[in-house]
């Protein structure tokens, strides 16, 4: 891997440098034999689920030197392709019956990832995976878009809602059909707040029409969808290689072509100020080193900063960290060894928090430290206290926050 931006790639183990080489979006695959018979292929094989790129892998795994693959990896890795794929299916004909009933409602709903994302980007539902659908409403259409739902079969995902957090501090809320198993996330921004981004409005007038369904469904414009992704990846410390294998796709589908650019100067929103640019360039570089992806002249202006270096390198410890942890857990559970991976994890989640705090601009930083120390509907869930009793949320929420952290650690 060519390394131009000083950052760090001697933590990446073999099994992920595969799993790099296989999601990337060159046409032709060459691996190195010796790489190939480094391989602990169960570790591999956990990286690919974990990193949500199995589909991306088994379409190019045909093109190597099968010799070297056990044939079991080749067998796990198509029955999860066939899984995806069915399940890729069932969510762009969810996609169409919903697209149908809420536009004869009068609801215009714009899909921020799932099967037309896919089809958008790879050209094919079943190269990428989606656990859910995911769209943006306005948010004066939110309570009928609910009403809707609940008409339909579904269910809301039960929350307390004792605190008035809950507007501000939350941006989706996520809906499930118990008899189709799909669920939904419904949003009326983008990004948690407190973040600056374009009003419902503005992105439906650049929206792109699909027709992979029978009915008209719409998304992001092309600036929307990129900036989109680059943000949700970043806040989410690109832990999954999916959204930077998106990025990837892209870029590349960009530089091929010398019309329809992606114009990034011209939608400036997801942090305050230049934080915006750091994300970009912390998504670039990234996407260079570990998915050798082509970053033209006009891109590569966002990759000189000593802070999109920093943050780059910050990430891949993330991804590297992660993907580890997930493999460690498997082995020491077989061991019966928690102990070890409940410090593991602990570290993970320090090293995690003090990125997401890091990717944040000064204004966002303050209000997150005041968002810590103000009690969430969280804590109610955590003990519960009599009404009377709420002020003692505020010298409690310390300690409950740790002890969730310490709780969904062990388990």
């Amino acid at each position: 891997m060519n390394n131009n931006y000083e950052v760090d790639l001697s933590i990446l183990h073999n099994e992920l440098i595969l799993l790099l080489e296989l999601t990337n979006g060159n046409d032709t695959v060459t691996i190195e034999e010796e790489l190939l018979l480094n391989i602990d292929w169960n570790k591999f094989l956990q990286l690919a689920r974990h990193h949500r790129v199995f589909p991306l892998i088994y379409s190019k795994i045909n093109k190597i030197n099968n010799e070297f693959i056990p044939s079991h990896v080749v067998q796990t890795l198509y029955q999860d392709y066939k899984i995806n794929t069915i399940k890729m299916l069932q969510l762009s004909g969810e996609m169409g019956e919903i697209s149908k009933y809420f536009s004869e409602n009068s609801i215009n709903l714009l899909y921020l990832k799932g099967p037309v994302i896919a089809n958008e980007i790879y050209g094919d539902i079943s190269l990428r995976t989606s656990k859910d659908l995911d769209i943006l409403v306005e948010k004066k259409n939110y309570n009928r878009v609910e009403k809707l739902l609940l008409n339909l079969g579904y269910e809301k995902e039960e929350h307390s809602k004792t605190f008035i957090d809950w507007k501000w501090r939350k941006h989706h809320e996520a809906f499930f059909h118990p008899e189709k198993k799909i669920q939904i996330e419904i949003h009326w921004r983008l990004h948690p707040a407190p973040t600056k981004e374009p009003s419902f409005n503005e992105m439906w007038k650049r929206k792109r029409e699909s027709k992979l369904t029978g009915h008209p469904v719409y998304y992001l414009g092309k600036e929307d969808l990129f900036l989109y992704l680059v943000a949700h990846g970043s806040r989410h410390g690109w832990f999954r290689l999916r959204w930077l294998a998106d990025i990837d796709q892209m870029v590349r589908k960009d530089e091929s072509t010398n019309q329809d650019k992606i114009i990034i100067k011209k939608f400036q929103y997801y942090h305050l100020g230049k934080q915006n640019d750091l994300l970009i360039g912390q998504a670039l570089i990234l996407a260079s080193l570990l998915l050798k992806t082509p970053i033209s002249k006009d891109k590569h202006t966002y990759t000189t900063g000593k802070k999109s270096r920093k943050l780059a390198n910050l990430a891949i410890t993330n991804i590297v960290e992660i993907g580890n942890t997930e493999f460690d857990y498997i082995k020491e559970n077989m061991n019966n060894a928690q102990g070890n991976h409940f410090c593991s994890k602990i570290r993970k989640s320090l090293s995690f928090n003090l990125y997401k705090f890091s990717i944040k601009s000064k204004i966002q930083k303050v209000i997150f430290i005041l968002t810590l120390l103000t009690p969430s509907s969280k804590d109610i869930d955590t003990i519960r206290l009599p009404k009377p009793l709420f002020f003692l949320y505020y010298p409690l929420r310390p300690f409950l926050l740790i002890w969730r952290k310490i709780s969904k650690n062990v388990n």
